[in-house]
């Protein structure tokens, strides 16, 4: 007899369903895991072995063997663990023979029986429903499986448990779908005393989800704006909100948290690998860039990072995908992201100051900014000057507006861009003035005579690319949503124009 178990495969955020066949043969008992098992997979037996002998069940002194199909696609992860040792059970008749007919399982078994969370049961969950399968997992992750529809799901604390659910003496509780708990009392912009102008920037960067880059000395407050973007930004809808979960799922980030609609906000440090921002590694996992799918991706000290790991951002941010190349592993995932940047002018900082800064200057600022490339540099829609704080303004009252107000007149404008997009297809419709592209763009952003001919001549002028021409168009388009004005005019060409910075050169 062979007992057949399904599970699932992780390719992304992609599912393969993974039939796990369970033989039990006479000979020299032995435990064989076969089907191209990674180390973790490989060491199921063990713990399958104790997880059985908790409960009071000896393994069989037979030959058991365990087939992971299909056998030539890699099988990673401890979630196999659940999976093999119920078709050991099926195997030895501890359980009815079609108790996991329609059923798939995943979970990671601990030395006394218990069901451990593993990563990707969003996904797995996701992958059930497409096959008309009830799902079986940890029970401190159902409530992220109820996301994904109408299915029976059995989550179980441990393995004696399940068992009786299976025979039918226990019944467990529909798992109902959690929610993360709300991040409370986020930064305010009330909190920052100046910088006017930034604040205006990085509200229409909120706005229409344009790439932001803050450039001024240390202390200027920065790093202070950028942590308050996600205070203005709106919610993500439930179509976003799936989306992220299902890559945090992927990375293990969702284990024992709900589905949130708070958007992500990433800040990695700048000693990060170019795996660790694009995605990579032994197991072609997400990189930052794709855990901020939907979210902001901050870079601070934009050129302290490695040259080819800011290089590789550059295809992300223009497709929207993350693609993960590896001799084993071909995946790609979802890397929408808005990116917000801050550096200093140079390296001591105060390139403006002439109190403070170095004799170098400008040789200073021309081979610092020169780490930062040129199509790095086209990639980005707006930039901002944040001058250093006087001790004035540190002594003025808080500014009356802050991060709620704001974030109203964000929220009205991105609801404009979401009835315009509206009478456009589905597929590949953007959500906010920075996604739209050809011929979208053309409809929405024209401006009329006069602003067509400013951008025209600073085109000219200024040099720029195809790109840089599209994006100040996206950035005027955004401007007359934050005015309620359907025609982008010349004033909004002019304000988007101001924006976009050429950089410093030696």
């Amino acid at each position: 007899m062979v007992a057949h178990v399904t599970t699932v495969a992780f390719q992304g955020v992609e599912t393969m369903p993974i039939d796990v066949q369970v033989q039990l043969t006479s000979g020299l008992p032995a435990f064989n895991v076969v089907g191209l098992p990674d180390k973790a997979v490989a060491e199921s037996r063990e713990r399958v072995r104790g997880a059985l002998a908790a409960i009071g069940l000896a393994q069989p002194p037979k030959r058991i063997t365990v087939n992971l199909s299909p056998a030539d696609v890699l099988k990673e992860g401890s979630h196999y663990d659940l999976p093999i040792a119920l078709g050991l059970l099926l195997a030895m008749e501890a359980i009815p023979s079609d108790a996991l007919d329609g059923h798939l399982a995943l979970g990671e078994l601990g030395l006394d029986g218990r069901i451990a969370p593993v990563a990707g049961v969003l996904p797995a969950a996701m992958a059930a429903v497409g096959m008309d399968k009830a799902l079986i997992c940890p029970a401190s992750q159902g409530g992220e499986a109820a996301w994904a529809g109408e299915m029976e799901i059995a989550a179980a604390p441990d393995l004696i448990a399940l068992i009786n659910h299976l025979n039918g003496s226990q019944v467990m509780p529909v798992p109902q779908p959690k929610l993360a708990p709300p991040v409370q009392d986020p930064p305010d912009l009330a909190d920052i005393k100046g910088q006017e102008t930034a604040k205006r920037v990085l509200e229409i960067a909120a706005a229409g989800g344009h790439n932001l880059l803050m450039i001024g000395p240390p202390g200027s407050g920065k790093s202070m704006l950028a942590a308050r973007l996600p205070g203005i930004l709106p919610p993500m809808t439930p179509t976003e909100a799936l989306e992220v979960s299902m890559i945090h799922s992927v990375a293990g980030l969702m284990i024992d948290n709900g589905l949130s609609h708070t958007r992500p906000f990433r800040d990695p440090h700048h000693s990060s690998s170019t795996p660790a921002l694009v995605g990579g590694g032994q197991r072609a996992r997400p990189g930052e860039v794709s855990l901020a799918h939907n979210g902001v991706l901050f870079l601070d000290e934009l050129p302290e990072f490695q040259r080819g790991a800011l290089e590789s951002l550059r295809q992300p941010l223009e497709t929207g995908r993350a693609v993960v190349a590896r001799v084993n592993a071909h995946v790609t995932y979802p890397a929408r992201v808005q990116l917000v940047a801050a550096m200093n002018p140079c390296r001591c900082g105060h390139l403006d100051d002439p109190d403070l800064a170095c004799s170098r200057a400008p040789r200073c600022a021309a081979d610092y900014q020169a780490k930062i490339s040129g199509p790095l540099f086209d990639r980005i829609d707006l930039t901002v000057d944040v001058p250093a704080v006087r001790a004035s303004d540190l002594d003025r009252p808080p500014p009356a507006e802050g991060s709620r107000e704001v974030a109203a007149r964000v929220a009205a404008a991105r609801l404009r861009q979401t009835r315009r997009f509206a009478a456009y297809p589905a597929e590949g419709r953007p959500r906010t003035n920075a996604q739209a592209d050809g011929q979208i763009l053309q409809d929405i952003a024209t401006p009329d005579a006069e602003g067509r001919k400013l951008l025209t001549e600073a085109a000219d002028r200024l040099k720029l690319s195809a790109r840089a021409y599209h994006r100040v168009l996206r950035v005027a388009r955004t401007l007359a949503d934050l005015r309620d004005e359907d025609t982008v005019r010349r004033v909004h060409v002019a304000e988007a124009l101001s924006y976009r910075r050429v950089p410093v050169r030696g």
